[in-house]
């Protein structure tokens, strides 16, 4: 098992060795591509979740701990890019090893457990192994704002980030700047009366239920800790004492994928360097890793750096510091932060390295700060470098070396010679960087903006040095500059022009603007330059240049014009926190309305719930789908020989092999399974490949050859309109004479808006897991939202009768309708090679894969023509809904029907007519997403009605006032508005927020802030709740009662994080009497509860409650004599006597939503949900990068089953939308983008596609659930709130689109103006009217 080394001329074995959760590991032979988390999963630690594989989501958070420089480190690391044999010698601690349900869970796990902060549970082992890696690596308490930065590279699409926050912070030391005025607006709400809101009371953090810590009155939450040291830990993993005496020899372990070798000497690695000279060096394989999975780059040997001394040394000299090129980047962080708290009486000669030190903030995640290195960064020559451009223009200087050869000296200047290309040799390697102190009056400033403020990939990033020389009285000439960009060229770039204007020149107004006017001789990006942009990405260059001007004239204490400084000063976002009201139950004893935590919390913390992925399968062989790599052409051959020839395949499986129907679909079959003789998309199956181990079905997928005839693509919602290619279907709506209402209105307008799709990214890939029996049977074990549509299905192709087949679902790491329909066709692809080899086949996409071809939410396109009187009223509106529906139907009609249903959002329009046109496009297929339509039809009117206050010169939200519905209102599908709480909603929001002092404010920071501008929106919502198809609302449920009186409940809803299985154990609880923990529901499984619609449109607690509801009601009647003859008894003694007579203890319930008609009709939805969100945003409008200040939220969702678990759903459906709106971008190869293959997604992962993170969250989180609300439409007078709140991040997108109004303003454009959403820092910053090099010229004019 070992491996050969020579050591001193001596040959002895090394076996590759580590610890993992205390126990020694004897790593295994030949697996140098291997990462740590693969090797973890495979000894059964499952806690450790697959989410990316790029080192992008945190899901695979471990803590690494090993030996340097005599010292124990301990560091949060990405198992998923951490190789292998890069443990050896280590100590890995994974969320398995320091809790668990037996034995007592760690203080870090039951602290998230208690504070609501696990939902879906699939990110959580990630963050609890990221708090605790924190709290192991630092010497005392953590502050706030520490913690948030720690939590950065994690990722959660369920929560909204709040509650995890408010969870960790127990474990802070506060510091004072955390807590700056602006950051404790909630602390300065305390006391106040808003609506009756001071009578709410507050969700503790720490237990979960209600806290009266406050007197009742609204507090910031949580309060600052006194100090985690009263919190007991207990005794932590110990660095094993074999670790300690262990000696690091050289290692080289050949393998059958690539070899790993490790030297532990500089002359070896040069040595080994000439030896292979295409060998990678590898440190934290944050690159090569991501290279060879993804791009599937051969390379056959990888050589280990992290034991060269040499390459981690750190000297701090006279004339400047010397870093090793193997140094970590938190190592390099470490080192500035140290020298400049060290010497703060020289600041000015530490300039670059203050300027590094910020950059690397905004680098990637923690996890990747911790492994990633120095040179690794130089070295791939990456043009989008966040470094790169600042060590150009510090001067830095590069060492090079090779094996007998004489050290080459590199300027950084010099070093990057074209894409990914450096001056370096094959053989030579990066040894060291050295960077020069700044001198006297020499000022280096870093710049970046990317789609993400935090662990995000720059879209242009710049390092600018100036160093003056005082002429007298004449001001300041420029001596020397160094100006270099990066995301701008294919390589990082000097501005040579720009530097050639200014040597020489006074540093004045006309200097700079020469310099801007250089800048476009510099700075050259063609339309169709990879990464698109061009406009913005000049833009970004000419603004951080302008930037520079400012932050260098300040610094001179040349005057700068006070209203300018906003543009250089720094934002620092103080920790953030929130306040939550609910109304207390009535009845302490109640177990309905009470904030009960997710019954399996404590599970998730610890790694112990599993998800299908977790499953050992005993003899389960791994598929692999073949896809087309087209958008659009004929299939002309497959040939599968290479595939089959690989050792490990056990088949090939197409259209050919199906036993029944190829032709499948969710409601309308209309798509293949596998497509036989043309593909329609990028991404469609033509065929699986099933082999012993996952990574040799995925290499045979790769070699299955297709041969092409290509078609031309039709790719986006214009290319279809323009075309005429749509879909039959054709959903509408009419009410009133919009005609004749448009003729005798005031004003009449006519346009069109646009909102983009959004990728579901929930944390646990698609994937399944089909079991063959005997006689035909089949299991499933599926992480689906509709099990039954995976049976029926499944069942349909491979020519069985459904009853043959049962899917199980125990839970799912998210779903938000991405897990509906997409996963069933997936799932019957598995089917077929599993039921003709009758053996177990797995399926888990990557999460590239994943995001190619399972379809996102539809993008909108609206044209409308609306009429409106001068008082502002709405009179009539004609809209015609285009969504991209993609290469087939799927569910494109009924959320069409959604959208069309919801064009009205929260507003009594009496005239409307709503036409919807399905696109049919050669894109994968897209599905359901959180809001089924609604949240696209809401928008696309909220834009109008943006306009339309625009043109009367009104506050918007005076138009959206007085425009709301009324209790009585009819709408424009028929239906009257009963018990409408829109006003109460709108209303309690404007008071708690304190709206009218807060424009004022708003105002005044504007009037004071040219290049910094705030927004203020307020909007409202309505949202009904039923399935729109009439058949699809019912739910069944069994409840078995035994004689030990405990409960097993089942029912046809999917546990994904929302909380379901918890409110439906305190829904059979309640009506049993029982304690909530004598009820359990295991999973999900179609041969219990049958025919079960999706877990969807939010509707899940009504009508699985009722179906328990029903089902606990006929068991309480067959109890009901025993319970009169045995007062005082307990359940088990109540259940025993009625077994002993015989009497049946199990029910199955039934529930069918009453009085709704469907779409169609006049009352296609049970009742609706109301709610209004204001929003407060900071807006830097010469880069687009913006904040969420503040955001107060009032939620009807009637009285509340468990208030903890709707608040968790109102905080994540906020946080979710606001991503949709203001952040996420999908990129298509189309004509917008012709950088991208055609067809292709461009943002098929984390590193391109940007979800909120926790430092994107709203500052100040206020959330209130509606008092006295009660529904009388459903079970407990609840009502639903999974997609409702979803729609209130309408009012970010506003309120950013009130900062650049005011912007706009300023510059001189007046009037409305077109802002589609995503409103990314591009469209921002591109209409804040500030966005040619002409407007910076003229407002540097004004200087002079």
């Amino acid at each position: 098992m070992g491996s050969l080394n020579k050591v001193d001329s001596r040959d002895v074995f090394v076996t590759p060795t580590c610890y993992v959760n205390g126990k020694r590991h004897e790593l295994p032979p030949a697996r140098g591509e291997a990462t740590l988390l693969s090797y973890l999963r495979e000894c059964g630690l499952t806690g450790t979740k697959l989410g990316c594989g790029e080192g992008g989501c945190g899901a695979c958070t471990v803590m690494v701990s090993n030996l340097e420089k005599g010292e124990i480190v301990h560091k949060a690391v990405n198992a998923c890019l951490f190789p292998l044999y890069a443990a050896d010698g280590a100590h890995i601690i994974t969320v398995e090893g320091i809790g668990n349900t037996k034995d007592g869970l760690h203080p870090v796990q039951e602290h998230l457990s208690k504070s609501h902060g696990s939902q879906c549970g699939f990110c959580t082992p990630g963050f609890i192994m990221s708090m605790y890696s924190l709290l192991r690596s630092k010497k005392g308490a953590p502050t706030e704002s520490e913690i948030e930065e720690c939590l950065a590279g994690n990722l959660c699409r369920c929560t909204g980030y709040r509650p995890i926050l408010d969870a960790f912070k127990i474990f802070a030391q506060p510091k004072g700047s955390d807590y700056s005025k602006e950051g404790m607006g909630g602390k300065e709400a305390k006391g106040q009366s808003s609506g009756g809101l001071t009578s709410g009371v507050k969700l503790c953090p720490t237990t979960g239920r209600p806290c009266d810590c406050g007197g009742g009155a609204a507090q910031s939450e949580p309060s600052p800790p006194a100090s985690s040291s009263k919190i007991e830990f207990p005794s932590e993993p110990i660095f094993p004492n074999d670790l300690h005496k262990r000696e690091t020899l050289p290692l080289n372990v050949p393998g059958g994928v690539c070899n790993w070798h490790r030297p532990v000497t500089l002359e070896k690695l040069l040595e080994a360097k000439q030896r292979m000279p295409h060998g990678k060096l590898v440190v934290g394989n944050t690159e090569v890793g991501i290279e060879m999975k993804f791009k599937h780059a051969g390379y056959q040997d990888l050589i280990d750096v992290n034991h060269i001394p040499e390459l981690k040394q750190i000297s701090i000299g006279e004339e400047g510091v010397t870093i090793g090129a193997a140094t970590s980047l938190t190592n390099l962080m470490r080192t500035c932060e140290s020298i400049l708290e060290q010497r703060p009486s020289q600041g000015h000669r530490l300039s670059i390295f203050s300027s590094i030190l910020e950059q690397l903030r905004w680098f990637a995640g923690n996890q990747i700060r911790n492994v990633a290195s120095l040179g690794g960064n130089i070295v791939t020559g990456s043009p989008i470098s966040d470094l790169n451009p600042l060590l150009i223009a510090g001067n830095a200087t590069f060492k090079i070396k090779g094996l007998k050869l004489a050290d080459r000296d590199v300027p950084a200047a010099n070093f990057f010679l074209g894409y990914r290309k450096v001056d370096m040799q094959p053989h030579e390697i990066l040894y060291e960087v050295f960077i020069l102190y700044t001198k006297e009056h020499e000022f280096v400033k870093e710049f970046k903006q990317a789609r993400r403020r935090e662990d995000d990939i720059a879209i242009v990033t710049a390092g600018m040095r100036v160093k003056l020389r005082s002429n007298g009285k004449d001001g300041w000439v420029v001596q020397d500059s160094s100006i270099a960009y990066g995301g701008v060229a294919a390589k990082t770039i000097s501005a040579k022009s720009v530097e050639k204007v200014m040597l020489g020149k006074p540093w004045s107004p006309d200097t700079f603007k020469a310099a801007l006017d250089s800048l476009k001789d510099d700075v050259v990006i063609a339309a169709d330059a990879p990464g698109g942009m061009s406009e913005f990405r000049f833009s970004l260059a000419a603004s951080f240049l302008f930037k520079f001007f400012l932050h260098v004239s300040d610094a001179l204490e040349i005057p700068v014009h006070e209203r300018h400084l906003s543009s250089i000063e720094q934002f620092n976002r103080p920790p953030s926190h929130g306040i939550r009201y609910y109304a207390e139950t009535k009845n302490s004893d109640e177990i309905v309305g009470n904030p009960e935590r997710h019954l399996s919390a404590d599970m998730q913390v610890c790694g112990e719930a599993k998800y299908f992925d977790d499953v050992d399968v005993a003899g389960c062989l791994h598929a692999a789908l073949v896809t087309s790599s087209k958008p659009h052409a004929n299939i002309v051959g497959v040939d599968a020989s290479a595939a089959l020839a690989v050792e490990g395949v056990h088949g090939f499986y197409s259209y050919k092999d199906v036993p029944g129907s190829n032709i499948v679909g969710p409601i309308v079959p209309d798509e293949e399974l596998f497509a036989s003789k043309k593909v329609t998309c990028v991404g469609q199956v033509i065929g699986v490949t099933v082999a012993t181990t996952q990574a040799i079905a995925q290499l045979a997928s790769r070699l299955v050859k297709i041969e092409y005839e290509e078609l031309d693509p039709i790719l986006t919602i214009r290319d279809a309109v323009e075309a005429q290619s749509f879909f039959d279907e054709y959903p509408r709506v009419e009410c009133g004479d919009v005609d004749s209402a448009f003729q005798s209105c005031d004003h009449v307008i006519e346009g069109e808006n646009a909102c983009g799709g959004q990728e579901h990214f929930y944390l646990e890939p698609q994937g399944c897991v089909v079991v063959p029996d005997e006689n035909l049977e089949m299991t499933m074990l599926a992480s689906t939202q509709a099990p039954y549509k995976h049976t029926s299905i499944a069942a349909k192709v491979l020519g069985v009768p459904e009853h043959k087949i049962v899917c199980k679902t125990k839970r799912i790491g998210g779903g938000f309708g991405g897990k509906e329909s997409r996963s069933a066709i997936l799932n019957a692809a598995i089917a077929v090679p599993a039921f003709i080899l009758k053996k177990p086949v797995k399926l888990c996409l990557d999460r590239d894969q994943d995001m190619q071809i399972t379809g996102h939410r539809h993008a909108f396109l609206s044209k409308y023509k609306v009429g409106f009187n001068s008082d502002g009223k709405i009179v009539a509106a004609d809209v015609k809904l285009y969504s991209n529906a993609g290469n087939s139907l799927d569910l494109s009609v009924p959320i069409m029907d959604r959208a069309v249903l919801h064009s009205d959002n929260s507003y009594k329009i009496p005239n409307m007519r709503i036409n919807g046109r399905l696109c049919k496009t050669n894109t994968p297929s897209n599905t359901a997403f959180r809001g089924f339509g609604g949240p696209q039809g809401s928008l696309l009117t909220e834009m109008f009605v943006d306009r339309v206050a625009r043109v009367l010169e009104l506050k918007p939200e005076e138009v959206r006032s007085r425009n709301l519905y009324s209790a009585g209102d009819v709408t424009h599908f028929g239906q009257r508005m009963e018990d409408c709480q829109v006003r109460r909603c709108w209303e309690e929001v404007v008071a708690s927020s304190s709206y009218s002092d807060r424009e004022v404010a708003v105002a005044q920071f504007n009037a004071a802030n040219r290049f910094r501008k705030r927004g203020l929106a307020l909007t409202p919502t309505k949202f009904g709740i039923s399935f729109t198809a009439k058949f699809m609302n019912q739910g069944g449920a069994l409840v078995h009662v035994y004689t030990d009186g405990s409960v097993l409940v089942t029912h046809g809803g999917v546990e994904m994080g929302q909380g379901l299985h918890t409110k439906m154990c305190q829904v059979a609880a309640s009506a049993l009497k029982v304690p909530l923990t004598s009820v359990f529901i295991s999973e999900t499984s179609t041969d219990k509860v049958p025919n079960a619609s999706p877990t969807a449109a939010s509707a899940s607690s009504d009508l699985y409650g009722g179906a328990i509801l029903d089902a606990c009601q006929k068991i309480n009647k067959r109890l009901a004599p025993f319970r009169a003859k045995l007062p005082g008894a307990s359940m088990e003694q109540i259940v025993k006597a009625a077994y002993l007579e015989r009497v049946d203890l199990s029910a199955h319930g039934f529930y069918a939503t009453p009085d709704i008609t469907g779409a169609g009709g006049d009352k296609p939805f049970n009742y609706f949900c109301y709610g209004a969100a204001s929003t407060e945003v900071e807006l830097d409008v010469l880069t687009g990068d913006w904040h969420i200040l503040r955001v107060d939220i009032v939620m009807d969702v009637g009285n509340p089953i468990n208030p903890a678990i709707d608040i968790g759903q109102v905080e994540g459906g906020f946080v979710q939308g606001m991503g949709w709106l203001c952040m996420e971008e999908l990129v298509w190869g189309d004509s917008s983008n012709p950088w991208v293959r055609r067809g292709h997604l461009h943002t098929a992962g984390p590193g391109t596609y940007k979800i909120p993170t926790a430092n994107d969250i709203p500052i100040d989180f206020r959330v209130s659930l509606l008092k006295n609300s009660a529904n009388p439409r459903v079970i407990h007078s609840s009502k639903a709130v999974g997609e409702p709140p979803f729609l209130l991040a309408q009012s970010a997108f506003f309120a950013l689109k009130e900062a650049v109004y005011t912007s706009r303003e300023e510059a001189g454009l007046q009037g409305w103006f077109r802002l589609d959403a995503p409103c990314t820092p591009e469209r921002l910053r591109l209409a804040c009217g500030v966005a040619k090099v002409e407007d910076l010229k003229e407002i540097v004019a004004s200087f002079s």
